[in-house]
């Protein structure tokens, strides 16, 4: 019995061994699959949250990206998804800093940092919540802190500066969704409307504004290139007179200094013409052009005055609904004293309401009747000043035109002198050192107009009786009576060399010697016919 109790353990004990070598392998492969299964990896596009305890004092353990292994029993998972969430802010009706009320439909795109701190927070206070619920949470948020923001500002800020009220946004919006590990990602704000037209009115000053500065600088470029074409046309009528002048002046060489004098005289006339003008061209389009810049202006200011009477109107009629508003507010608050209350509210509102249209009534007759009267005398003084620079312009050119023609004046005259004083050198050069022959010679020169001088003075005579005095020749038959009259006649005018010599100048020989004839004669009777 021993040997078969011996010989069963040496046959089975083979079966045990292999038996316990298989639970092990069991064991083992349950172990590596449990490690396997509790080690949980992050994805890129979500955080893992580990919760439980985790060590020290932290309620969870957040981890972007890699992977944990998730203690069993004591520890815990979930996953936090990174997908951004578009979330659209239709607000209505938000006060600004001026009491107007504002729409400003904007679109929000948020979604869960992944910043250490942050995830914290979203891990505290998102986890195993879905995308309606962050959704709902997250526009509460924005709602409160964009109200905030349009309250600190004014509608121009709002509207001109959106940098600033972008800056402000995503300031105070993405701190407060911090608080809850969302971070900002991005702003779109559609569009920026109020009830009452004050944006629109201000987007149609601004345009008004822009369209009158293109109208003057329109204005100014015209008058820069008419200002250039009266440039060019100076310069191309003096350069014509130059050339005019220099032709003029190789033409009349033979006549040398006189002529190139006159010439040069006739160009400065012409080029003081030229400058007259081309004053004149510049005052007309300078002073069209300031007339059309005035015009201009005074629309622009008629603009602005409409605008501002308007906005004047609305912000009355605001205030009246305001109060309106406040004084019903009151009466549903308040029920006791209804009756009393609402009756004073009825009153002050309706003063109120008086208080406006009286304003809204002055406004508008300061935009039907006043309004035309300063532009009419904006007008009439633009006029006047107009005229009064016209008149100041025409007597300056007037007077710069006298002073060129007075100077050219003087010039020609003083060329003149000086050609007639180089004649005078040359003339007592040319007599050889014998300076009594240059008077003669200038004698000689001026006798045919002495002569005409001479023949002029008794031209126009009257002579009524004539008295012929005989030279005693009248009987040897050669010449008659008459022709003793006539040379008698002659020979009664003032002798060239009797001019000469009460002149004190002596006469060159080649003109001959006059002889006495008569020396000696008896004094003929007189003879009257």
């Amino acid at each position: 019995m021993n040997l078969a109790l011996l010989q069963f353990t040496e046959s089975t004990q083979p079966l045990i061994v292999l038996g316990f070598i298989g639970a092990a392998a069991l064991v083992l492969l349950f172990l590596i699959v449990f490690t396997v299964r509790q080690y949980k990896r992050c994805p890129s596009n979500r955080i893992l949250v580990i919760y439980g305890k985790v060590g020290g004092n932290k309620t969870a353990k957040c981890l972007h990206g890699g992977g944990a292994f998730v203690i069993p029993l004591i520890q815990d998972y979930a996953f936090l998804h990174l997908e951004p969430l578009v979330i659209d802010i239709p607000l209505q009706g938000a006060l600004s800093q001026n009491n107007i009320r504002v729409n400003v439909p904007a679109t929000f795109t948020v979604g869960i940092s992944t910043d250490p701190v942050l995830m914290n927070n979203a891990a505290e206070r998102l986890l195993n919540m879905d995308e309606r619920q962050i959704t709902e949470q997250a526009q509460d948020i924005i709602l409160g802190q964009l109200r905030l923001v349009i309250a600190t500002l004014t509608i121009e800020e709002i509207n001109k500066d959106r940098e600033k009220f972008m800056t402000l946004i995503n300031e105070n919006v993405g701190q407060e969704i911090n608080k809850i590990g969302l971070e900002l990602i991005n702003v779109n704000i559609r569009d920026i409307t109020d009830e009452s037209g004050y944006i629109e009115a201000i987007g149609k000053r601004a345009a008004a504004e822009a369209v009158n500065k293109a109208r003057v600088d329109v204005a100014q470029q015209e008058r820069d290139g008419a200002t250039g074409q009266a440039i060019a046309v100076r310069e191309q009528t003096v350069n014509v007179a130059k050339e005019t002048a220099t032709a003029a002046e190789g033409q009349k060489e033979a006549e040398r200094r006189q002529r190139v004098a006159v010439a040069g005289l006739e160009a400065n006339a012409v080029q003081g013409e030229v400058q007259a003008k081309r004053d004149r061209e510049i005052a007309v389009a300078q002073r069209m052009a300031e007339t059309v810049a005035g015009q201009k202006t005074a629309e622009q200011e008629q603009r602005i005055r409409v605008a501002d009477a308007e906005s004047l109107a609305v912000q009355g009629e605001n205030k009246a609904a305001a109060q309106i508003a406040d004084s019903n507010a009151k009466l549903a608050e308040i029920s006791a004293e209804a009756k009393r209350r609402g009756e004073v509210a009825s009153a002050k509102a309706q003063e109120a309401i008086f208080v406006a249209e009286r304003e809204q009534e002055l406004a508008h007759l300061s935009k039907t009747e006043l309004a035309p009267q300063e532009i009419e005398k904006k007008r009439i003084e633009i006029a006047a000043e107009a005229e009064a620079e016209k008149l100041r312009r025409e007597a300056r050119g007037q007077a710069d035109a006298i002073l060129a023609r007075y100077t050219a004046e003087a010039e020609g005259i003083r060329k003149v002198l000086d050609a007639k004083a180089e004649g005078y050198r040359r003339l007592m050069e040319a007599t050889g050192g014998r300076p009594e022959l240059a008077p003669t010679l200038l004698l000689v020169e001026k006798l045919p107009e002495i002569v005409t001088e001479q023949v002029k003075a008794i031209q126009n005579l009257k002579i009524d009786k004539i008295t012929v005095w005989e030279g005693g020749r009248g009987g040897d038959g050669r010449h008659g009576s008459t022709a003793d009259f006539l040379s008698s006649l002659i020979g009664s005018l003032p002798p060239l060399h009797e001019l000469a010599r009460q002149a004190g100048i002596e006469l060159p020989g080649v003109l001959g010697k006059v002889r006495d004839e008569n020396a000696g004669a008896p004094q003929p009777p007189a003879r009257s016919t």
